[in-house]
């Protein structure tokens, strides 16, 4: 049986998205810049997905710019955020220990540039509170960045209530929810957002093209420059086909929404279910505030990338975090940031699941992993010093 299992990762193009592009590659595929009828039948095209965009998720269209992914979009956010604090004088930034690398390798430039980046710690359950955003608001907080879903463990933060808080402060504030959009209800006014980062292809639209939602007011310095081209906030040419796929896919994963996570959210119960069952496993994150498609396991004993290379050999796709950190052998860093040893860290599964999966993949996925830990644990001195007392368990039995 042949199961893809890592939809976290990059999920397939909908037949939407791609009839979307063949049409636009058809239609218009003039430069939405130039002034004859070609290029302004694209540039029509182009504004009327943004249109579309803002329809989905709130705020208005000239609020809406479009990128190359969330990676850009991340980055954008963070550094012209940066600068227009910096000249009121306000150069600290509020963040996460557990965020994309998009967002944690941004701050680290910007902490070399002379800002003061403070990452809050994030509790076992992989929840970050308002409460704690609030106290560590200064007078020159210029920043306050939150994702709104995490890309490892799938936990959902409390984004309407920090962003409300960063309202009452005065702060702007920024969510990376290239995890979220498309897969629970979001909406950029009613959670309080004034910078949003998304990406196409986390919802079945292509690779390579993004977008970045800034509140109107916030005027960000281009992170790319070179032309006039998204009302002078982001230079190059736009790729139309590429945002039509976006917005065609958005389009139907906001309306199919209720649908698909009815669909999901068994098969997910039956993943935690199963795999809890596993001795010495421990699903990362809070059980009830999560995705609906995303799961996260350690299981003691054993290193990740073994048991990813059997899963690989039985047929099912997963990972053991981050598709951008997948060549690196360190531990997660969000697993780290909810207090788990590295040792234990290492040992770790993520599953990530769409309306493309079956109950009966599932039930496949549970056997396979329970039939890989076992395995490993057979070969694995640190499992056979756990068993014989000479280690201590971290998790219960």
């Amino acid at each position: 049986m042949k199961v893809y299992a890592d939809h976290a990762a990059t999920t397939r193009m909908s037949e939407a998205a791609k009839q979307a592009m063949l049409n636009a590659m058809d239609t218009v595929w003039g430069n939405p810049s130039s002034l004859y009828t070609v290029g302004q039948e694209a540039k029509t095209a182009l504004e009327e997905a943004r249109e579309k965009m803002a329809a989905l998720l709130g705020g208005a269209a000239r609020e809406y710019i479009f990128t190359a992914g969330g990676s850009e979009a991340d980055n954008q956010a963070l550094i012209g955020a940066a600068l227009l604090g910096a000249k009121k004088g306000k150069k600290h930034i509020i963040s996460t220990k557990f965020e994309h690398h998009a967002v944690l390798h941004t701050l680290k430039k910007l902490e070399k540039e002379g800002f003061e980046v403070t990452l809050l710690d994030v509790h076992e359950n992989g929840v970050v509170t308002a409460d704690e955003v609030k106290k560590a608001i200064r007078e020159d907080t210029a920043l306050v960045s939150v994702m709104y879903v995490n890309n490892e463990i799938g936990t959902v933060q409390p984004i309407r209530e920090i962003g409300a808080v960063c309202r009452e402060k005065g702060v702007i504030f920024h969510t990376d929810a290239v995890q979220a959009v498309g897969h629970i209800p979001v909406n950029v006014e009613e959670d309080n957002i004034d910078l949003l980062s998304l990406s196409a292809h986390k919802f079945n639209g292509p690779k390579g093209v993004g977008a970045l939602y800034m509140r109107r007011g916030i005027r960000l310095k281009p992170l790319i420059e070179g032309g006039a081209q998204e009302n002078g906030r982001r230079a190059g040419t736009e790729n139309v086909p590429g945002i039509l796929g976006m917005v065609a896919a958005l389009e139907q994963a906001v309306e199919n929404m209720e649908e698909n996570n009815q669909k999901i959210l068994p098969m997910r119960d039956t993943l935690i279910e199963g795999l809890s069952a596993i001795p010495y496993s421990k699903l990362n994150g809070d059980r009830e505030k999560r995705a609906p498609g995303t799961v996260n396991f350690c299981f003691e004993g054993i290193e990740g990338e073994s048991l990813l290379l059997l899963l690989d050999f039985a047929g099912i796709s997963a990972s053991s975090g981050s598709a951008c950190t997948s060549g690196s052998l360190d531990p997660s860093h969000v697993l780290l940031s909810l207090g788990l040893p590295h040792e234990v860290a290492h040992g770790s599964l993520r599953l990530s699941i769409d309306t493309e999966n079956t109950p009966e993949q599932m039930a496949y996925v549970v056997e396979q992993v329970n039939n890989a830990v076992t395995r490993l644990r057979a070969m694995s001195p640190v499992w056979e010093q756990l068993e014989k007392g000479e280690r201590r368990h971290l998790f219960a039995e």
